[in-house]
């Protein structure tokens, strides 16, 4: 049994939070060998008890397998990454970069690994930690186009679907275009079940009935489900992490003079969610300042 599970190849993982660890067990679960790390020793444990091995540093992993994804929290850690790799000197290696960073950091990475001799895709990941569990992810990767094919069976391993989007950098772009819409509908999705409830419709049946209608979102039926129970500690997304990201969307529109005044509308209320101590719980938590904002209090027990 065990050498079955080890028979379609070896993947490396560097970052076993929310949404590596979810690729690190989903591809063992599809018959990868993986082999993982994670500064954090509660993750490694986590990713060992799913089968995942776990190596002693990131110059191991890379050692260990010829392609190694990358799922970091900051641009810092992925250049500790990148140099830690080019400097065990290995021989040729794929780095399959996950995050959501500035393209500018994510060159500053590349030109690191390629002059080790390394190669790297830049692929963000369209989906929430959620999705990430069930393998319900979609990959927008860009770079070299025969290492994206080659690739294929493994992003298939854990993910829906992979995008070849051409040049290195355009799976960023993407991902940006992505993320701006779920910054939006997120908070449009809170909004419209603030309005629901404080008319006095049960959460329950709103999100029943905006998921059989016009209005419904993927982003809704992710992120409503929490807003109706009002919980938002199962966490997909933090709103810290969030932040971040939202930050290098903004960034970007201004540098290429786009304007985004929904975007833009968008960004206060996920300001007051971390000033209201809610920067660790998921994005979903926009409901609970919406909430505040309306003035409504819901009855208790009261779906």
């Amino acid at each position: 049994m065990a050498a079955a599970k080890k028979n379609k190849g070896t993947v490396g993982v560097i970052g076993l939070g929310i949404m590596g660890g979810s690729f690190a067990r989903n591809l063992v679960k599809s018959g990868w060998r993986v082999i993982g790390f994670d500064l954090s020793a509660a993750r490694r444990r986590e990713a060992q008890a799913a089968g995942v091995e776990i190596a002693t540093s990131v110059a191991d992993v890379a050692a260990s397998a010829p392609t190694v994804l990358t799922s970091l929290p900051k641009p810092q850690a992925l250049m500790e990454v990148a140099r830690a790799i080019a400097a065990a000197k290995l021989k040729g290696k794929l780095i399959v970069e996950m995050s959501t960073f500035t393209i500018a950091d994510k060159e500053k990475a590349q030109k690191v690994f390629v002059k080790a001799g390394h190669t790297m895709l830049d692929t963000p990941v369209s989906g929430t930690g959620a999705q990430a569990r069930t393998g319900d992810l979609v990959f927008y990767a860009s770079g070299n186009t025969a290492i994206i094919k080659k690739l294929k069976p493994m992003f298939e391993a854990f993910g829906r679907h992979v995008y070849d989007v051409g040049p290195f950098g355009n799976g960023s772009k993407m991902k940006y275009v992505a993320n701006l819409l779920v910054a939006i509908n997120n908070v449009a999705s809170a909004e419209a079940m603030v309005l629901g409830m404080k008319a006095g419709l049960p959460a329950q049946a709103i999100f029943d009935l905006v998921r059989a209608g016009a209005g419904n979102s993927r982003v809704f039926e992710l992120r409503a489900p929490m807003m109706v129970k009002g919980n938002y500690d199962d966490v997909t997304m933090k709103i810290d992490v969030w932040d971040k990201d939202m930050q290098v969307i903004a960034d970007y529109a201004r540098k290429i003079k786009v304007p985004t005044p929904m975007f833009n509308a968008s960004k206060p209320i996920y300001i007051k969610a971390m000033k209201s101590g809610l920067g660790a719980k998921d994005t979903a938590a926009v409901c609970a300042v919406m909430e505040k904002m309306a003035k409504f209090k819901r009855g208790k027990g009261k779906k």
